[in-house]
Parts: structure tokens; C-alpha cells; sequence
């Protein structure tokens, strides 16, 4: 499941009118902040879980957060999957060109086409507006001194509103009021042994209103020699994370808290900004203009507006009843402060800082490692991140990272949403060119509507350097023996033919050296193609690919063969046509699709003939592995059409095909290519949903590039994924020949959707609440929760509105392939409804994904989720009721039960663990062992428990007495270990069972017609055979990879427990240097046979 939490933003946003199967996923989504070094915004983290039945292979977790400055929790270290919605970031931004609004949502498919009056505006996402900035450990206590309001929460769903304080002299935490005596309603500040964050503790657990109860909000205190805990929650994030920070503060701190909070005042990030004010100060006056104070505080932070820090220096001077504009040293350094710091950021800083107010070398390593996902990492790599982004020569001669640095880095590209390695070709180009999905525009020469649109070449540019690999040509007789471009019947403009093939040459492998597919409608007389041949062959020369297909293949050439041509689609001739000219059907879609609808429609007798033309053979030729043919049905295309022939389906019998009969379309498409355009009546340019179709595995859906909106950015986000070369790889799914798949003036009120697009049982949207009349500083605190069944064909998209009774303005999205996602703390880029990138407006964003390392959580597919009480329940096979098939998936029931029973074994006791840590259920073992590492440690900090690393398997060894509670934490610790242990001895053998029951049955896959008929097996029972053989097969690949991925987090686990052992001093004395247990093999799945080998 994936999660998303809190967005932060750092500045202002523009605002403009205007083969798995089965998988979960949550996503949690919060506030935005401005202001912050760097500018940026933040969403949460969260987790997918693939699971369906018994068809699945594996499981998935995305989490996304995004904490707004004031509302970002102060985490321990845990990977629970906490993610808030996103908010818009820093600085003020022109407003998009193009009017446009969204409307308001009321469904998950929703277009942002509706124009609206412009209106000047802008969002700047900062926090706190009228309230001093937490930026460091002495706000946090100076505000715990003063006091707050949390609920304190008991057994059986009672909940009290008290008041909480810390005692000056800071030894205490009292509350009232309270019945008991003033003295007993207090803590000991040396009594505390832990703070948890979130709902971590067996009082929240069993609350019978724990799930009304937000999860950033929620803290505990647990303290006493019998480890009681206080619960409690607070009315916003921000309160939670000052209590969090403060206390641990006092524990790490105690008596010496004064003595480091008067040092902090001295502090390397005070000591820069300094420096910074007497670079500035060269007379040495003491004081510097405000002119020069503002300029040098924007050139930090350029997404603050310059009203803003003009506006902080009046009110401090204000405050301060004092006259005249010159800034001492003093003011300089507060409002820095005040302006320049992301608390979000600063509390996640001091997460990992171990309470101290910047990260050293190793507590980056930690970070990078746990959160980022940043596999082999060292202190050079640390040193270098510390060496690029630290602005103070202190932090970089010393190796620290201040909060600025730390907030550089967050923003930068390094830490970006989208991996870059899919800003490179990045998936197997060698596969036939029907198993990718082919970006794709409809009517490209049009730059507005389809009916009285004017039409131009600058079309076909822009198309080509998004990534287009498909465009098209609707060519007609024009004057002077040339022909023309345009929509016929219509009131559309008309270009050139000859200009277009100009621009499409110069064009064509400007963003892609993939192969350009030129959907030639030909409406011409013989004359004027003869004309065409001539353009295209002069100026596409060599480009051009004519060669003809080789009959004795079965799929079609791949990309990586074809780099650097240009097919054509169109109407070819029959090979025993011996004339010049041949007669074919005529290549006007709308007649196609009456004349379709018709034949499928019994009471509509009058439907439109077939048209049919003349076609010149020499443009005849030009066609070699794309030659268009009317599509009947399936089952004779399966026995009839060759490889190389192409069906163009409007989206009305697209879709009808779709729901009607998915499984049928979804094998047609895995070997022939599928064309959907949109429906003649989108007279407007209108986009159809993509994904209605790429669910089905149609690779060639047309989109109206010249139409903005939540169509197009699927289309956009859609294609980033493999280096924007215009074709994506399709799921395994899809491409194996035996799988089973089914397919307001100057005010902004701004609000973020968060919406999961896909097949129709993923598409999901959470929005978060309105922040009225707040575009500096809108928190939005709230937390979602998604479920994944297909990731392959999964999108996330981010959506920040601005709400208005008239209509709500669209002011930025961002569009992403969930498998693009990066992991941890990144920077995501709002963008315009036209796709411009949006100067200091983005999203700062926490992501989690079970399948992935980094974010909190190992390298996994969400095995980490316990299942309920229930009765645990089996994948199971179908019956074929033919014997000798049968009795092969018979024997495959054991070793899938076997399988199960170790995976869940494994993912309980791990769970148990990490309930006992005080952590949830998707943090990571690094994080496990890190939250009980002082509950390890004695008075005189020696080890009360040590890890001995020196076996495979490390086990816990008892060094003095301990209470009782440790004890437990111990046994739960050996029976996780036992469990691990046994999956990983024994997973070898299950999957290799599982393995050969796949393979036994592979055999019977290409005579099974020919024995069900044996067996007395007829058309529906026969189909239904096969049909479940089908489903036999996808569910032995799928528990195969489950347990092989189970294999893999039991191994990711041991490491992280050593990598922690060693880390916090607690591994057993000369055991640091040992290694957990490597596999005795790799776990791999059986290669797919060839099309050769199937005799396809």
C-alpha cells in the first residue's frame, strides 16, 4: 500500500486560471512551507501491497509525505509509512499564459479544460505566519515551558484534555488538571526512557478510536522501571514534533540541557550567518542598509519575495519601538532564522543528528542508507554531499551538515521524485515492437480543435520533442498538383505536405533514435501520391524503411533494430496485384467505425458502405511492416492477420472491446499493434483516458497533443519513464504468450488531490481539507491511503487547486509512473497545465516503497504487513478436468502452501518485533534495532544485551539482569531469527518444486486443445480449460517470485540487523567484522520460451 503524508513547500506557487498482480497501497498527504533555503514542497510516505487471491507475484508499498515546515513530525527512527499531502513551494511565479481552470472534482477521470477569467495570484507555501519559526532545540523547549493543550489517552477509549508544561527548571512534565495530588500528576524528566512518535504503543493499539486519532500527531512518554506510557496527542503535528524534539533533548541532554542550549546560541549555522552580515558590513559599522540586508537574504533564498523580508525586519524593528531602516547583526541573524528555516526539515535533521543541530558523517550515512534509499554507501560519499551543499567553511572543513546544507540537499536535484535512471533508456529496447506501449498523437497538425482549428508544422515539432513516435498525416488533394494537410469536411486550415515531411526530417530523432511511425490517411488521387512518393523519398531517403517482413518470423522487428527509421501505416496493395494502381478500402476512420458499429448493431440495416479508392503502387510500397487492415473480430485475427498488419479502433469500439472482451483484447495485442484514436465527436480536441486502453495493451493510443490537461498528463508522465524515447516496455503480463490477465482576487484557499491512476481497480483520489485565505502558509495534516493491484501500469499524480465557489483554479501538477518513484526525501517539480516547469514551486516530498530500498523500509515487496487474525488463506489452482494436467498442478499445492506458510511465518514475527520496538509495521529493522539500542544500555551506559555477529544468524545474549519487558523484546527477537532462518534454508527447495510443477505443465501448453478434446472436453468447457490453465501458471510464476522476494528482504533483514548491531555498540565484542549469511543461490524464475521455441 502506499502512503503519503504532510506536504512542505518551500516558496510560492503560481497559480493559473484556469508481473504482479493484486496489490495495496496507501498514501498520506500533509501541508505546505515556503521560505526555506532552497524553496520545495513535501509529500508523505506510504506503501503498496500486491496482493489477488492466489494470482499474484509479489508485493508492493508506496509511501509519499510531505510535512509543511510548522507540520512536520518529529520522527525517531522509524520507517513507518507517513506521508501528507503535497504543497506547493517556494517563491512567486508568473502565471501560466494559457487560462484554464479545473473544474470542481466529482469523479477520478477529470479534464481541466474550463476556461476562467485571469486573475492575479500567487501561493507562497511558508508556515507559521504570525508565529515564531521552531528552529532549533531551544524554541522547542522554550515552547514545552510555556505549555500546550494535548489529549491524554487511556484504555477502552477514554480520552482527557489536559494542559502539559515543563517545569523551568526543566526536571519535570506536569499536566492538569488532574485528581490526583499536584506532586503525582508529573513525570520525572529522568525517569523517561523513550519518546515514541505515532500510534505505537498497546494503549493506541487497542483504542477503540485509534483510527480517529491522526498518526502525526500521536506521541508517547514511556518511562518507569516497568516502562508505563503516557499517550497523548496533539491538536496539530507541529505540537507533536516541538514535545518529540524537546524531550529527547532533556533525555540525551539531562542536567546539561541549560549548558546546550546557551552554546546553541554560538552555534556553526549562527557563527555563518555572521559572516555573512560582516561581508556584507565592510566599514565595520555595526549595521547595514536594509536594502543590502533584504538583497542578501533573497540571494539565500530566492523564492522569498522581497515585500516579505522587508515586511519581518518593520515588525522586529516594531516590536522593538525602534526608528530608522539600518539592521544590526542581531536582527540580521533572528530573521534569517526566522525566514530561512524549514522546520520540517529541521526536525527530520535532528531525527538523525541524534540531537544534536547539524549531521555528521555518519549520522548522513544513516540517512542516506535508511531513508534514501542509497545503497553502498560510505563516508566519502558523505563527505562529498557535505562538501557540495554546505554553505559554512566550518561545517566543510569539519565534515558537518548544518540546516541550511541539509536543506540544500533536500532540494536539489539529487533529491528529485524521479529517479534519474529513467531519464536514460532504461528498459529492454530488443523485444518486439509490439510489446511497448507507443507514444502517440492524433491529428498532429492541428493546434486547436478538430473543426474549424487552424493547422500548422509547429504541430508536428512540438509533438516530436515531447517524445512522439507516432504521428499523423490526414493528406488530400490540394492546388498546384500539391498535396495538402488537413481535416477533411471541416473548417480546419490546410498546410503544405511537402513542408510538413520537411519538419518531420529535420524532427523526427530530435528527443528519440526510436522508430517514427508516420499514420498516413491518404485521401489523395493517384496523381498527387505519386506526388507524395516523390517528397517523401527525396527528402526521408534512406530513413524511410521499406524492407519487406520476413515471413517466416512471428513478432514483429524491435525498436533497437528499427533506431533510426521511419515506418509508414497505410493501405498497401495485395501481393498479386501486377498493376500500377490497385483498389482498396478507403482510410476515413469516422466511415470505418459507422461501418464497425454497424455490422455490430443488427437493428441499424443502413449503415455505411464500404468506401474503397485507388491506390498508386509505388506509395503502396513505402508500406512494409505496417500495413493497415480493417479489423473483423478475434478470433479470426488470431487465425488470420499477420504480424506486420495494423487495426485502427476508434475509442467507442475500443472500449466496447474492452469491457466486453479485455482478455481476448489483451492477447490480440501481444502480437499484433493496436491503433485507438479518439471519437469524431470530440469536435473540441477533447483527450480519451489513455489508460483505458494500455490496460488492454494497446501500444498505439492517439492523444490531441494540441489539448492540455489531467489526459495529457497522464500521457506526459506516462512516457517520462523510460528516457522519454517514446516507447515504455509493457508488464510481463502483457507480453507472455501463457499469462492470465484482466484487464479570488489576491486570496488563494488552496487544496492538494493526490490521485492514483491505472487499471479501473486502482484508480483512486484523497484530497486534503481546504486552507482558507492562506497562500503563504497552507498545512493540510492529513493522511491517505491507496490500494495497487497493477504497479506496471500504475500513475501518481499531484494536483494543487485553488478552491472558489465559482470554480476551482488549477494552479500545479505533476504526473509520475509509480515504478519512477525515488525513495526518501525528494523534490518534486510542479508544472503548469501546458507541462512548463514552475520557477519555485514544488513539492518536498517522503516516499516509501516496500519494493525498494530506502524510504524508511529494505528492499522488499511489502512483506512487512501482517495478516489478520484470520484463518490464513492459500493461493489456489484451478480444475481442468483433464486428468494427466490436473494431477501435475495437484502436485504443486504442497510446496504453495509450504511457500506461504514461510513468507507469513517470516512477515509475523517481524511484525511482532517491530510492534515491541515501538515502531509500525513498515518501519525497517535498522530502525528496529536503533529505537531499542538505549533500552540495551545500563546506568553507566555499558550493554545490558550484545548481538553476537559471529554466526549467520545473530542472536541476542543477556549481559545482566534485565526487566521483564526487555526479556520479551529478546524471545520475540530469537523466534524472528528462528523464522528468518527457516526461510531462508528452506526456501531454496519449496521454490525449486514450484519450478518444476511449472515446467511439467509448460509441456502440455502447446497440445492442450488436442487433449481436452481427447478428454470429451467441447467449445465452453474446453475454453474454460484453457482458461484455467492460464490462471495455473500465473499463479505458480507469482508465488514463485513472492517467495524468491521473501528470500531477499529475510536476507536485506540480517544485514540491516548486523549494519545496526555494529553502528550503535552493541555487537559482542570481536564480531563486527562478520557477514550475514549470503544465499546459496539465487532465486530466479524459469525463462519464458522463445516465439521460436512455441512455434509461434
Amino acid at each position: 500500500m502506499a502512503e503519503c503524508g504532510r506536504g512542505a513547500a518551500g516558496g510560492a506557487l503560481p497559480t493559473s486560471p484556469g508481473p504482479a498482480l493484486g496489490a495495496k497501497g496507501a498514501l498520506k498527504a500533509g501541508a505546505g512551507e515556503g521560505g526555506g533555503s532552497g524553496g520545495g514542497g513535501r509529500l508523505g510516505h506510504g506503501r503498496a501491497r500486491y496482493d489477488s487471491g492466489g494470482v499474484s507475484n509479489g508485493d508492493c508499498s508506496l509511501g509519499v509525505s510531505g510535512d509543511e515546515a510548522r507540520a512536520s513530525p518529529a520522527r525517531g527512527p522509524r520507517g513507518v509509512a507517513l506521508a501528507r499531502t503535497p504543497s506547493p513551494a517556494a517563491g512567486p511565479v508568473p502565471r501560466d499564459s494559457k487560462p484554464g481552470g479545473l473544474p470542481r472534482r466529482s469523479s477520478i477521470i477529470k479534464d481541466g479544460t474550463k476556461q476562467k477569467r485571469e486573475r492575479k495570484k500567487t501561493v507562497s507555501f511558508s508556515s507559521m505566519p504570525t508565529e515564531k519559526k521552531i528552529s532549533s532545540a531551544s524554541d522547542c523547549i522554550n515552547s514545552m515551558v510555556e505549555g500546550s493543550e494535548l489529549k491524554k489517552v487511556r484504555s477502552n477509549s477514554r480520552i482527557y484534555h489536559r494542559y502539559f508544561l515543563l517545569d523551568a527548571d526543566m526536571q519535570s512534565l506536569r499536566w492538569e488538571p488532574s485528581k490526583k495530588d499536584s506532586e503525582k500528576a508529573k513525570i520525572d524528566i529522568k525517569s523517561i526512557k523513550e519518546v515514541r512518535t505515532g500510534k505505537n504503543t498497546d494503549i493506541f493499539r487497542s483504542n477503540g478510536i485509534s483510527e480517529q486519532i491522526s498518526e502525526d500527531c500521536a506521541f508517547s512518554v514511556i518511562y518507569g522501571e516497568n516502562y508505563e506510557s503516557l499517550d497523548l496527542v496533539a491538536n496539530s503535528a507541529d505540537v507533536a514534533n516541538i514535545w518529540v524534539t524537546g524531550l529527547r533533548y532533556l533525555i540525551s541532554y539531562g542536567k546539561h540541557t541549560l549548558d546546550m542550549l546557551e552554546s546553541s546560541q554560538d552555534n556553526m549555522r549562527t557563527c555563518w550567518v555572521s559572516q555573512m552580515f560582516s561581508e556584507i558590513d565592510v566599514d565595520d559599522l555595526g549595521h547595514i542598509t536594509l536594502c543590502n540586508a533584504v538583497q542578501c537574504i533573497r540571494n539565500l533564498n530566492p523564492g522569498l519575495k522581497t515585500s516579505k523580508i522587508e515586511l519581518k525586519f518593520k515588525e522586529l524593528h516594531k516590536s522593538k519601538d525602534k526608528t530608522g531602516t539600518e539592521i544590526t547583526k542581531e536582527e540580521f541573524v533572528e530573521v534569517f532564522h526566522e525566514l530561512c528555516t524549514r522546520p520540517e526539515i529541521y526536525f527530520l535533521l535532528v531525527q538523525f543528528s541524534s540531537n544534536k543541530e547539524f549531521l555528521d558523517t555518519k549520522d548522513l550515512m544513516m540517512f542516506l542508507e535508511a531513508e534514501q534509499g542509497v545503497a553502498h554507501i560510505n563516508e566519502e560519499i558523505s563527505l562529498e554531499i557535505i562538501h557540495k551543499y554546505e554553505p559554512s567553511k566550518e561545517g566543510q572543513e569539519k565534515g558537518w551538515l548544518s540546516i541550511d546544507g541539509f536543506t540544500n540537499y533536500l532540494m536539489s536535484p539529487d533529491c528529485y521524485i524521479f529517479d534519474p535512471e529513467h531519464k536514460k533508456v532504461c528498459q529492454d529496447m530488443k523485444q518486439p515492437l509490439s510489446h511497448y506501449f507507443i507514444n502517440s498523437s492524433h491529428n498532429t497538425y492541428l493546434i486547436e480543435d478538430q473543426f474549424r482549428g487552424p493547422s500548422d508544422i509547429t504541430g508536428y515539432i512540438r509533438a516530436l520533442k515531447m517524445g512522439c513516435r507516432s504521428v499523423e498525416l490526414d493528406v488530400w488533394d490540394g492546388p498546384d498538383n500539391e498535396p495538402v494537410i488537413y481535416t477533411g469536411h471541416t473548417m480546419t486550415s490546410q498546410i503544405v505536405f511537402r513542408s510538413v515531411i520537411d519538419i518531420i526530417n529535420k524532427y523526427a530523432f530530435f528527443a528519440s533514435e526510436y522508430p517514427l511511425i508516420l499514420c498516413l490517411e491518404n485521401h489523395c488521387s493517384i496523381k498527387q501520391q505519386k506526388v507524395m512518393v516523390q517528397h517523401m523519398k527525396k527528402i526521408l531517403g534512406d530513413k524511410l524503411y521499406t524492407t519487406s517482413p520476413n515471413m517466416e518470423e512471428s513478432y514483429l522487428p524491435s525498436p533497437d533494430v528499427l533506431k533510426g527509421k521511419i515506418l509508414i501505416k497505410a493501405k498497401k496493395l495485395s501481393s498479386n496485384c501486377s498493376g500500377v494502381e490497385g483498389d482498396v478500402t478507403d482510410e476515413d476512420e469516422g466511415a470505418e467505425m459507422s461501418q464497425r458499429m454497424g455490422k455490430e448493431n443488427v437493428e441499424q440495416p443502413n449503415h455505411v458502405p464500404v468506401k474503397r479508392f485507388q491506390l498508386c503502387k509505388d506509395l503502396s510500397e513505402l508500406v512494409s511492416i505496417c500495413k493497415s487492415v480493417q479489423f473483423k473480430e478475434f478470433q479470426v485475427s488470431f487465425q488470420v492477420q499477420k504480424y506486420w498488419e495494423v487495426c485502427s479502433f476508434n475509442e467507442v469500439l475500443a472500449s466496447k472491446y474492452a469491457n466486453e472482451n479485455p482478455g481476448d483484447f489483451v492477447n490480440y495485442n501481444k502480437r499484433f499493434l493496436a491503433r485507438v484514436f479518439p471519437s469524431p465527436m470530440r469536435i473540441d480536441s477533447s483527450n480519451m483516458n489513455p489508460q483505458d486502453f494500455w490496460k488492454c495493451g494497446c501500444q498505439i493510443v492517439a492523444m490531441n497533443f494540441q489539448t492540455p490537461g489531467l489526459m495529457m498528463d497522464l500521457n506526459i508522465g506516462w512516457f517520462r519513464q523510460n528516457g522519454n524515447c517514446g516507447y515504455v516496455l509493457r508488464p510481463a503480463i502483457m507480453r507472455e504468450e501463457v499469462s492470465f490477465f484482466s484487464a479570488k482576487g489576491d486570496v488563494v484557499d488552496p487544496y492538494v488531490y493526490v490521485e492514483i491512476h491505472g487499471i479501473p481497480a486502482d484508480c483512486a483520489e484523497q484530497r486534503t481539507k481546504t486552507v482558507n485565505q492562506n497562500g503563504d502558509a497552507p498545512m493540510f495534516d492529513e493522511s491517505f491511503e491507496f490500494q495497487i493491484n497493477l504497479p506496471e501500469l500504475a500513475m501518481v499524480r499531484f494536483v494543487v487547486l485553488d478552491d472558489d465557489y465559482i470554480g476551482d483554479e488549477f494552479i500545479g501538477q505533476y504526473t509520475i509512473p509509480f515504478e519512477c518513484l525515488q525513495t526518501g526525501y525528494r523534490h518534486v517539480p510542479l508544472q503548469s497545465l501546458t507541462g512548463e516547469v514552475l520557477a519555485h514551486a514544488s513539492l518536498f516530498v517522503h516516499v516509501a516503497i516496500t519494493n525498494r530500498r530506502g524510504g524508511g523500509k529494505p528492499h522488499k515487496r511489502g512483506l512487512s504487513v501482517r495478516k489478520g487474525k484470520k484463518s490464513r488463506e492459500y493461493a489456489s489452482l484451478r480444475t481442468l478436468w483433464i486428468k494427466t494436467v490436473d494431477e501435475v498442478f495437484k502436485n504443486a499445492q504442497p510446496p504453495i502452501r509450504d511457500a506461504t506458510d514461510l513468507r507469513e511465518n517470516m512477515q509475523n514475527a517481524v511484525v511482532s518485533f517491530k510492534e515491541l520496538c515501538g515502531l509500525s509495521s513498515v518501519a525497517n529493522l535498522m530502525q528496529c534495532m536503533l529505537a531499542v539500542s538505549p533500552r540495551f544500555l545500563g546506568p553507566d551506559n555499558t550493554p545490558l544485551v550484545v548481538l553476537n555477529l559471529s554466526e549467520p544468524y545473530p542472536t541476542m545474549e543477556l549481559q545482566a539482569i534485565v526487566p521483564e519487558v526487555l526479556k520479551k523484546i529478546v524471545t520475540t527477537y530469537d523466534m524472528m531469527i528462528q523464522s528468518l532462518k527457516a526461510l531462508i534454508e528452506n526456501a531454496d527447495a519449496v521454490y525449486e518444486k514450484i519450478v518444476h510443477c511449472q515446467k511439467a505443465a509448460m509441456e502440455f501448453h502447446e497440445h492442450l486443445h488436442s487433449i481436452g478434446t481427447k478428454e470429451g472436453l467441447k467449445e465452453r468447457k474446453l475454453q474454460k480449460a484453457v482458461e484455467s490453465f492460464t490462471w495455473n501458471i500465473t499463479i505458480l510464476k507469482g508465488q514463485a517470485d513472492l517467495l524468491k522476494y521473501a528470500k531477499n528482504e529475510t536476507l536485506e533483514n540480517l544485514k540491516q540487523i548486523h549494519y545496526a548491531a555494529v553502528s550503535c555498540g552493541l555487537n559482542k565484542p570481536g564480531t563486527e567484522n562478520s557477514e550475514a549469511q549470503k544465499p546459496r543461490r539465487s532465486l530466479e524464475v524459469i525463462p519464458e520460451k522463445t516465439s521460436d521455441e512455441n512455434g509461434d
